[in-house]
C-alpha cells in the first residue's frame, strides 16, 4: 500500500501481434509537409466553392485527417521501460528486434521517433515524468541519495483528486517509495521478496512477476476508473532473460530482455481486453533512458549524455481516440508526457509543469523541435569527476564539461565530430541558452539529499549502481573529465559484472584495480569491502576499511561500513566506538545511529540500544527494519503493548514481509505465549522457507515438547543453510543427534 509522504526512440511495416490490438493494413504514416505557398490560394478557392456548393457537407470533405478524441473518462495506463533504447524496437526500424507488442500499439496509436530523457538514470527521469520538471527543478540528481519534495505536485496525485484509483508496480529498488515518488498512488508495489535478494543480491524483479501484481490488482479495480503505472526494469545489466530468450538471444542478451518485457506487456493488453476495458486506456509506453552498450566508450549508462543514453522509445494508445500509425518526427521530452496525459484527459495543468502538451502533434501537425536540457550528475558523484551538462536546441547538442563538446545532430548523428572550437559562435550561443535555461528552472531550494543505510546502499549496489554521496558542494579544484577516464570506468564496470556473476575472486582483483587507480575514493574500500563480507571474509574486509580510514580519515562513509563489519566480525565494542565517533562529526547520521543500536542490542545492553533506535526514528520513520529493531527493543525494555501496535501496523501494511511473523514469534515467546509464538513462526517460514526460519522454528518446536517437527525442521536447516563450518551449524549438528537420541527413547 501506498505510504506517507516522505520529508521532505529504414521505419519497418509493424507486424501483427496476439498480444496486443491488430495493426491496420496500411503503413505508418508521418505527418506531412505543410502546402507550398504556390498552392495556397488555389486550395482556397477549391475551400471557398465547396462552401458553397457543399454547405453543410463540408467538415465531412475538410475534417481532419488525424483526429484526437480527449475525453476525462479514459483509463490510463504508464509503462516505463527502464535502460530501453529506442532503436533496439522493430517499430523504430530494428530488424532484429521481437517486440510485436511496441510494434502493434505503434501500428495502431501515434509513435514519437525523436523522444529525449533529460537525465539519464532512473529515479532522476521518473521523477522528471511525474512532475514534468528538470532535474534542476526537481533537485533528484541520482539514485538513491535524493528524496523527491513533497511540495511536487506528481501526475498521480493529479488524477487521484480528479477521481482516478490509483496504483504503481514498481520491479527495481531505486523506485522504491521511501524516494518520494509514492506520491498520491492508493497502492504502491515494490515490495522485492527478500529470499530472492538474498539468494541473487539483485533487488529487482522481472516483468513476469510486476504484471502479474497489475493484473490481480486489475482483476478487483476495472470497474473503476483507473491510473495505473507499470515499470519493466529487465533491460538492465545483467543481462539475463529466462528461458526460451536466454537461448534465442544468446549473443544478444539486451535484445533478449526487451522481447521477455514485450511479451508480458502484450499478455498485458490481453487482460485489459478480457476486463473489456483496452479500447477505453490510454496506453503510455516510454522508455526512462537508454543504454550504451559499448559505445561511446560507455558500457553501461549514466557516465555520459550522448543520444545512446538519451534517446528512448515513446507511444500512444488509446483505441479510436487517437489516430494509427501516425509517426511523429519532431524531438520531445520526457518531461512532455505528463502534460500530454492531462490534456487528453481534459484535466487541468499546475503551475509546475515544464514540459509541453504534444496534443497537437498527435492531430498530425508538424512541430519544432523541442529544446531540452541534460545532465548526469553520476560521474561526480560516485567517481569524483566532472558533472556533465548540456542542451540540445535546433540541430545542435552542446555538453558543457572540462572538455567541451558540440555536436550536428543531423549531419553527425553518432557523435563523432566535435565541432566546439570549428563552430565557436554556435557554441559560445548555446552556451548563453544553457545558461539561462539553467537560470530560469533551477530550484531555489537545497538539494533533497539523503543518507543511504547500509541496506539501502547494498541493494542499489546490487542494481550496478556502484557508489556515491549525496549531492556535495564543488570542491574548489577542476574535477577530471569522464572522458579521460575511461580506462578506470571500465575496471568498476566489470568489477560489478564479476560480483554480478558469482566469481568473487575476478571481482576481488578488479576492485583492487580500482584501488590502484584511485586511493583516495572512499567507495573503493567500501566495495571491496562488501565483497569479502558476501565471501564470508570479514576479517579481511575489516582490515580493507581499517587501510581506507588511515588513508581517509574521519570519512563517515569509511567510517560506518567499517562499524557495520565490526558487528559481523562479533567486535561489538569497536563497533559501538566506531559509531559513536561518526556520530560526533553528525549526529543525524542513520546508519551509525542504527549501528551503535543493533550493537548495544547483541550486548544486551537493551535501554542503551532504545535510546539510538528512537534517535534513529526521528530520521527515518518508516524504514522497516529499523522499525521491527525498535520494536524487539520495546520488548526487551518491558514496553511489549506499544511494541504489539508496530507490528500490527507493520503486518497490515507488509503482509508478506516474513521477518514481521519472526519477530513477533520471538515476542511472544518473551511473553511465554508459545502458542501465538508458534502460529506467527509458522506464517515465516510459509513466506520465507529459509535456512534462518527453519532454525528459528526448530528450536521453538523443542521448547513446546514438539520433538517430532523440531527435528525436522532442524534438518532442513543443515540441508539449506549456507554457513559452512559455523559455528551455529557445529551446534545445529550436535543438537539434532541429541534429539534424535531423545526420541528414539521416549
Amino acid at each position: 500500500m501506498s505510504k506517507k509522504k516522505r520529508r521532505r526512440q529504414a521505419r519497418n511495416k509493424p507486424e501483427a501481434s496476439a498480444q496486443g490490438p491488430a495493426p491496420r493494413k496500411t503503413e505508418a504514416k508521418t505527418i506531412p509537409e505543410a502546402p507550398k505557398k504556390g498552392l495556397r490560394k488555389i486550395h482556397f478557392l477549391v475551400l471557398f466553392l465547396a462552401i458553397l456548393v457543399t454547405g453543410g457537407t463540408l467538415y465531412l470533405v475538410f475534417k481532419p485527417k488525424y483526429r484526437v478524441r480527449r475525453s476525462s473518462e479514459l483509463n490510463v495506463l504508464l509503462i516505463t521501460l527502464d535502460t530501453t533504447r529506442a532503436d533496439r524496437i522493430g517499430c523504430y526500424g530494428y530488424t532484429k528486434a521481437k517486440t510485436p507488442s511496441l510494434d502493434a500499439l505503434a501500428a495502431n496509436g501515434v509513435r514519437f521517433a525523436n523522444t529525449y530523457c533529460q537525465v539519464p538514470l532512473t529515479s532522476p527521469s521518473h521523477c522528471s515524468l511525474f512532475t514534468s520538471t528538470y532535474p534542476i527543478t526537481h533537485q533528484v540528481h541520482d539514485n538513491g541519495f535524493y528524496n523527491l519534495a513533497p511540495e511536487f505536485e506528481t501526475l498521480a496525485e493529479i488524477l487521484k483528486n480528479n477521481g482516478f484509483q490509483t496504483a504503481a508496480f514498481v520491479s527495481s529498488f531505486s523506485l522504491d517509495s521511501r524516494f518520494g515518488l509514492d506520491q498520491g498512488f492508493d497502492v504502491y508495489d515494490d515490495t522485492f521478496e527478500y529470499e530472492e535478494f538474498l539468494k541473487s543480491f539483485r533487488s529487482e524483479r522481472t516483468a513476469e512477476k510486476t504484471s502479474a501484481l497489475f493484473w490481480q490488482w486489475l482483476e478487483q479495480n476495472s470497474g473503476q476508473k483507473f491510473f495505473c503505472w507499470v515499470h519493466y526494469f529487465d533491460p538492465h545489466l545483467p543481462y539475463s532473460a529466462p528461458p526460451p530468450y536466454k537461448e534465442e538471444f544468446a549473443d544478444r542478451p539486451y535484445d533478449g530482455e526487451i522481447a521477455f518485457a514485450d511479451y508480458y506487456l502484450g499478455k498485458t493488453i490481453e487482460k485489459l481486453k478480457e476486463k473489456n476495458v483496452l479500447e477505453k486506456t490510454l496506453i503510455i509506453c516510454v522508455g526512462d533512458h537508454g543504454e550504451a552498450l559499448g559505445e561511446k566508450n560507455e558500457i553501461d549508462h549514466g557516465l555520459f549524455v550522448y543520444d545512446v543514453s538519451l534517446r528512448v522509445p515513446l507511444i500512444f494508445y488509446a483505441g479510436e481516440h487517437l489516430p494509427k500509425g501516425l509517426v511523429v518526427p519532431s524531438r520531445v521530452r520526457v518531461i512532455d508526457v505528463m502534460p500530454t496525459i492531462l490534456d487528453l484527459l481534459k484535466v487541468a495543468p499546475n503551475r509546475q509543469i515544464q514540459g509541453a502538451s504534444l496534443v497537437s502533434q498527435l492531430k498530425g501537425k508538424r512541430r519544432p523541435d523541442l529544446s531540452t536540457y541534460i545532465e548526469t550528475y553520476m560521474p561526480r558523484e560516485y567517481y569524483g569527476w566532472s558533472e556533465l551538462i548540456g542542451i540540445i536546441d535546433g540541430k545542435y547538442k552542446h555538453i558543457q564539461a572540462p572538455k567541451p563538446e558540440l555536436y550536428d545532430l543531423v549531419e553527425d548523428p553518432e557523435e563523432m565530430k566535435n565541432l566546439y572550437e570549428k563552430e565557436a559562435s554556435i557554441s559560445a550561443g548555446l552556451k548563453e541558452k544553457l545558461k539561462a535555461m539553467i537560470a530560469r528552472y533551477s530550484s531555489k531550494t537545497a538539494p533533497g539529499g539523503r543518507t543511504l543505510s547500509l541496506e539501502e546502499q547494498e541493494k542499489l549496489s546490487a542494481l550496478g549502481y556502484v557508489g556515491g554521496q549525496a549531492l556535495g558542494k564543488p570542491s574548489g579544484q577542476p574535477l577530471p573529465d569522464p572522458k579521460d577516464k575511461i580506462a578506470e570506468y571500465s575496471v568498476y564496470v566489470y568489477a560489478k559484472k564479476f560480483e554480478y556473476e558469482g566469481d568473487y575472486p575476478k571481482a576481488e582483483e578488479y576492485y583492487k584495480q580500482a584501488l590502484v587507480f584511485s586511493p583516495e575514493v572512499a567507495w573503493n574500500y567500501v566495495h571491496l569491502a562488501l565483497l569479502y563480507r558476501r565471501m564470508g571474509k570479514i576479517k579481511e574486509g575489516i582490515e580493507v576499511l581499517e587501510s581506507g580510514n588511515r588513508r581517509i580519515p574521519d570519512n563517515l562513509i569509511l567510517l560506518s561500513r567499517l562499524a557495520s563489519l565490526y558487528v559481523r566480525g562479533q567486535r561489538l565494542g569497536e563497533a559501538v566506538a566506531t559509531a559513536q565517533a561518526v556520530l560526533r562529526m553528525d549526529p543525524q547520521y542513520f546508519d551509525a545511529l542504527y549501528i551503535a543500536g543493533l550493537s548495544l542490542v547483541n550486548m544486551g545492553k537493551w535501554a542503551e540500544a532504545l535510546g539510538y533506535f528512537e534517535r534513529a526514528m526521528d530520521i527515518e520513520p518508516e524504514n522497516m527494519s529499523l522499525e521491527l529493531q525498535y520494536a524487539f527493543c520495546l520488548v526487551a525494555n518491558g514496553r511489549g503493548a506499544e511494541a504489539l501496535k508496530i507490528y500490527d501496523r507493520l503486518k497490515k501494511n507488509n503482509p508478506r514481509d516474513y521477518r514481521i511473523y519472526q519477530d513477533m514469534a520471538i515476542m511472544y515467546e518473551s511473553l511465554h505465549d508459545l502458542n501465538q509464538a508458534r502460529e506467527n513462526m509458522k506464517q515465516a517460514v510459509d513466506l520465507n522457507p529459509y535456512f534462518e526460519t527453519y532454525f528459528n522454528y526448530s528450536i521453538l518446536l523443542e521448547k513446546m515438547g514438539d520433538l517430532r517437527e523440531a527435528i525436522y525442521y532442524l534438518k532442513r536447516y543443515l540441508e539449506t543453510t549456507p554457513e559452512k563450518g559455523s559455528p551455529r551449524k557445529s551446534a545445529a549438528e550436535k543438537t539434532l543427534r541429541l534429539w534424535e537420541n531423545r526420541r528414539e527413547n521416549q
